[in-house]
């Protein structure tokens, strides 16, 4: 044996050691995980206070259907099985007390309000079918309740009105098949292969042309994963009127471009060869082009954002605190997210902000996609949103808060991580400068915003809803629309209302528009409208009278009544219009909060369209009126089965009263036109299809408040900028350099469907 063999091989394990002994010193040294820190919050309004607006608690709920079961009288159906013949609960959501006996509580001193709900029911199972409103309180142990549908609408809702219900279209659906289907067999099998299972409906609205209409097309689609974009060139006319189901009737059936007088018709055209048939495609399960299913692996993971010493704001209840902003937010049945008591360094800024209606309004050559005018609050806005995916939906690190509802049903649902609230580094300056004249230094604020979302999917669409704050005391409200696009069967003139975007698939021309309730408390209740513009004027240059000079100047305008504050949907409106307060700046201005408005609407339905009145806040892209109690929303869940007369006519609101130095509100629309094509295959992108609006302090304050924030950064030519004391950023990889903890993926959103 080679004497020097065994120095080699303990050499060689020295070495090994010293490499396994760096390695562990290496991976002890690895980034701790990130522990939350104690954060500087500022104490603006109560936490308890803010449960004045806080949506029903499952246990309020329930007594709520209790008191309705012990005390109507009437027996009431559980509405997930009721037929249009029973009596039921269709939705039960909080009352928010009416505004001036909030405002006495919050700022007064007053007595707290009572807590009530409202419940809706439906009488189908009466001499008069109606449907009827119900204030029931004082909660939790309710002993009365209150008729408030006259006092709201000035008269009954009839029941033709109705919103339909999930076991509407459960018992349309088995009509259709068991009843409507059976006339046509040869038909349905030899052209779409139909076995009972591989079909499915997407209705339509409104139901008919006139009041008391209750006339439904229902589209027929594959039953694929995205049957939306599946159409099979089928449509049936339902008339559902009657609360005897028994009397239901195919009224019309479309196909490939022909109207037929029913299914027997068609069967009966069908069998002596008098049809053009257009076979389509069978489309695997997944539904081939409309799959999700991403088509490439995963691969890195995307950036995710993290907060290395927690969240830098705190959520308690229905309140949040985020720097010098507080609020309480809410969830509404019908029209979904809600804000109220907005402040910001303890002022309040708006009493309530809130949606109101997602109106889409769809052009085609087939009759359900021409009739379709969906107004998505009558459907649920609240009701549809949906649980939240982490990662996806909001950052991974983001709080997500649960919701509860009662809606068709006589037990409250819930919906885990329904609402996500985080703060987001929007990766810009909010604001900066370099300077490289006189002095040099660098001053800037990283642009960190604190997001409230909710995502409501209301059948095709998905709206992405977020209402965002900013550190300069702005506020915006926004909606991204995706979700997949809805469509008709190619045939004929089709390309006059849309794109071809897939064999047999028209991408449907569609028009969406978004209205807000602004109700702004600029420095107190009563405010003013004002508008600011420019002007160019022309003038001689004092030092040289023989020039001209084109110069703009500031041109100001009050506005003092409502007709004077409605702007038509594509009129010119001014670039400033603000809510001034009754107090001024320390440089002598009006106090004020500025709307602006990001919108790429499409034309409003014409004025002459008989039922244009239901929908009549559309035709502005901002009406401010006086605040009343009784004009509490722009629209009704009623109007959308019959809007030909209308249960709010938002129209009515405007009626040229006095708005200076009155409590007012700020009705906004903010829409977009969707043509769609073939890249909303195999869904629509968020990307260009957001609009909302701004609010933004106007002389408000004396300097711009995030001056006074804690992320500011400024340092001089001279100062040591990779010093912590004068540049925290530098202090990034100790401050900041640790692993953030990631709580375990979990998703609800398949449960209790």
């Amino acid at each position: 044996m080679n004497p020097k063999l065994p120095y080699v091989l303990l050499v060689g394990a020295a070495v090994i050691i010293f490499i396994l002994s760096c390695m562990l010193v290496s991976r002890g040294r690895r980034s701790p995980s990130c522990e939350s820190q104690p954060h500087i919050v500022e104490k603006t309004g109560s936490t308890s206070q803010s449960l004045v607006f806080a949506d029903l608690t499952p246990e309020e709920m329930a007594q709520v259907v209790r008191y309705l079961q012990g005390n109507l009288g009437v027996p009431l159906v559980d509405a997930s099985r009721a037929k249009p013949s029973d009596n039921c609960i269709a939705s039960v959501d909080v009352q928010v007390p009416a505004k001036a006996e909030v405002l006495r509580f919050l700022d007064g001193g007053g007595a707290r309000p009572r807590r009530e709900a409202l419940a809706v029911l439906y009488f189908g199972s009466q001499p008069d079918p109606n449907v009827t409103e119900y204030v029931v309180g004082p909660l939790p142990t309710p002993v009365y309740h209150r008729d408030v549908t006259v006092q709201k609408y000035g008269g009954k809702v009839p029941y033709h009105r109705r919103p339909m219900l999930g076991s509407e279209y459960k018992q349309v659906g088995a009509f259709l098949e068991m009843v409507a289907f059976a006339a046509a067999p040869t038909f349905l099998k030899e052209v779409f292969e139909y076995d009972g299972t591989n079909v499915a409906f997407q209705t339509t609205a409104p139901h008919g042309f006139q009041s008391g209409d209750r006339k439904s097309w229902f589209i027929v689609f594959q039953n694929v994963s995205g049957f939306f974009v599946h159409p099979v060139g089928l449509e049936v006319l339902v008339d559902h009127s009657s609360l005897d189901i028994s009397r239901w009737a195919v009224s019309r059936v479309f196909y490939n471009g022909q109207y037929y007088r029913d299914m027997v018709q068609l069967e009966s055209a069908y069998v002596q060869g008098r049809i053009s048939v257009e076979k389509v495609r069978k489309a695997p399960q997944d539904g081939d082009f409309s799959s999700m299913k991403p088509r490439a692996p995963w691969a890195a993971p995307f950036p995710l954002q993290y907060e290395p010493q927690g969240p830098r704001y705190s959520v308690r209840n229905n309140h949040v605190l985020f720097q010098a902003w507080s609020f309480a937010f809410g969830m509404s049945v019908s029209t979904g997210l809600r804000l109220f008591d907005v402040r910001h360094k303890g002022e309040r800024i708006a009493y309530e902000i809130s949606v109101q209606e997602a109106l889409s309004v769809y052009g085609s050559n087939c009759p359900g996609g021409m009739s379709t005018r969906y107004m998505d609050g009558s459907f649920g806005i609240g009701r549809y949103t949906s649980p939240l995916v982490r990662g996806v939906d909001c950052p991974y690190s983001a709080t997500y808060v649960d919701t509860h509802s009662l809606s068709e049903t006589l037990s409250p649902s819930k919906r885990k991580a329904s609402l996500c609230i985080f703060e987001q580094n929007l990766g810009s300056p909010l604001r900066r400068h370099y300077s490289n004249l006189q002095s040099l230094y660098y001053g800037g604020l990283v642009n960190s915003v604190l997001v409230v979302r909710s995502i409501a999917t209301v059948g095709n669409h998905d709206y992405v809803w977020d209402f965002i704050f900013y550190q300069n005391g702005a506020i915006e409200g926004k909606v991204q629309a995706t979700g997949y696009m809805s469509s008709s069967f190619l045939h004929g003139d089709g390309l006059r209302y849309g794109n071809r975007v897939w064999e047999h698939t028209l991408g449907t021309i569609r028009t969406h528009a978004i209205n807000y309730k602004v109700d702004l408390d600029v420095g107190g209740v009563k405010n003013s409208l004002v508008a600011h513009d420019m002007a160019f004027e022309m003038t001689r240059a004092p030092w040289s009278p023989e020039q001209q000079i084109e110069r703009p100047r500031l041109t100001k305008k009050v506005l003092d009544t409502e007709d004077q504050a409605a702007f038509r949907l594509q009129s010119k409106m001014p670039r400033y219009i603000y809510f001034a307060a009754n107090s001024k700046n320390k440089w002598g201005h009006q106090r004020g909060y500025r709307i602006q408005i990001t919108s790429f609407a499409g034309d409003h339905v014409p004025e002459a369209s008989s039922m244009e009145k239901a929908i009549s806040w559309a035709r502005y892209q901002l009406a401010v009126t006086r605040r009343k109690e009784e004009e509490p929303t722009s629209t009704s869940i009623y109007n959308q089965n019959d809007p030909w007369t209308p249960t709010v006519a938002f129209a009515n609101f405007i009626n040229n009263e006095t708005i200076t130095n009155e409590d007012l509100v700020a009705w906004i629309t903010a829409g977009f036109l969707h043509i769609p094509h073939s890249e909303d295959i195999p869904n629509t992108v968020t990307v260009g299809n957001s609009v909302g609006f701004l609010l933004r302090p106007y002389n408000y304050y004396d300097l711009d408040p995030s001056i006074y924030s804690h992320d500011g950064v400024f340092f001089t030519s001279e100062q040591d900028f990779t010093a912590c004391e004068t540049n925290p950023i530098a202090c990034l990889p100790k401050t900041a350099s640790c692993l953030p903890n990631f709580p375990l993926f979990t998703y609800d959103g398949f449960q209790n469907m």
